[in-house]
């Protein structure tokens, strides 16, 4: 059994103008094999010595699924540093066609695995997420504090963002399916980027990518995602050090109360020479014309 690809080919009846230049004369039906971004569970199972605990199942896209395990863990409170997590492997004792889509975790002792009568908190789909005021609270009682970064970023550069990002998202250029989210230095360079049909896996595979790379807290960086601005997306920049960050659509007001909170930046509604900050506007510098 080999694992899936991130997608597949299938085939599609096609009206209308031609996709492209080759694509065939205008009008009428043609037809041809589209490529499609592929939506598969994943299982994350934590080794236990009272067997093994079920913790999430995500509809994710395959491919970085370790990167997605630690940054859900990091998300969710469950780890807090790269020792926590002492073993990840895929599972061999379910069916042949299910073993990449079910993770085996090992966790050290402090790391804080939630018992079994609280697993409904972590039921996942990938356009799930958890909402209320009362998790502003439960970010503090885990230690989250305002965060003091004293990185500041040009207007301009932002602006930038969604064209730099959209030249890293391969898969969307063949599917136009997927999310993607972006880690750039304070410079705009590119640090790293991932692509998943979920916009909180896409950004759970970059966290736990620094996580995994021992990059955590990241000061003086810069977070771009590719759709809107909701809660859970900011409130996993709280926990992973992130001051700075911003979507190509609209925010939330629970994303905006929670940067706030948290003294994130959060300019939303990015585009080539316009941006929109909703909090945290002390680190834009303006430099686009514009008070």
């Amino acid at each position: 059994m080999t694992r899936s690809g991130p997608t597949r080919r299938v085939p599609v009846r096609h009206y209308g103008s031609p996709p492209s230049p080759s694509g065939g004369p205008a009008g009428g039906w043609s037809a041809r094999r589209d490529a499609v971004v592929r939506e598969e569970p994943l299982q994350l199972r934590l080794e236990r010595t009272d067997g093994d605990l079920p913790l999430v199942t995500t509809m994710r896209t395959p491919g970085a699924d370790f990167e997605l395990a630690a940054g859900f863990l990091l998300a969710e409170g469950i780890v807090t540093r790269r020792d926590e997590i002492l073993e990840m492997r895929y599972c061999r004792d379910v069916p042949a066609a299910e073993r990449y889509n079910v993770l085996r975790l090992r966790l050290a002792a402090s790391a804080r695995v939630p018992d079994r009568d609280h697993l409904h908190h972590f039921t996942a789909t990938a356009a799930c997420g958890v909402c209320g005021k009362g998790q502003i609270a439960s970010l503090v009682e885990r230690g989250c504090a305002p965060l003091a970064d004293e990185v500041r970023v040009p207007a301009s550069l932002l602006a930038a963002l969604p064209g730099r990002l959209r030249g890293q998202q391969p898969l969307f250029e063949r599917t136009g399916a997927l999310h993607a989210a972006g880690l750039f230095g304070p410079d705009g360079a590119l640090l790293a980027a991932r692509e998943d049909v979920g916009r909180h896996n896409a950004l759970d595979k970059l966290f736990g990518w620094a996580l995994l790379d021992g990059r955590l807290p990241l000061a003086g960086a810069i977070v771009f995602v590719s759709g809107r601005a909701g809660y859970e997306l900011v409130q996993k920049c709280v926990v992973a050090g992130v001051a700075v960050f911003g979507a190509i659509s609209a925010p939330s007001s629970l994303a905006i109360d929670v940067a706030r909170e948290f003294g994130i930046t959060l300019a939303a509604f990015v585009r080539e020479g316009r941006v929109s900050v909703y909090a945290g506007a002390e680190r834009v510098i303006d430099d686009l014309g514009r008070g």
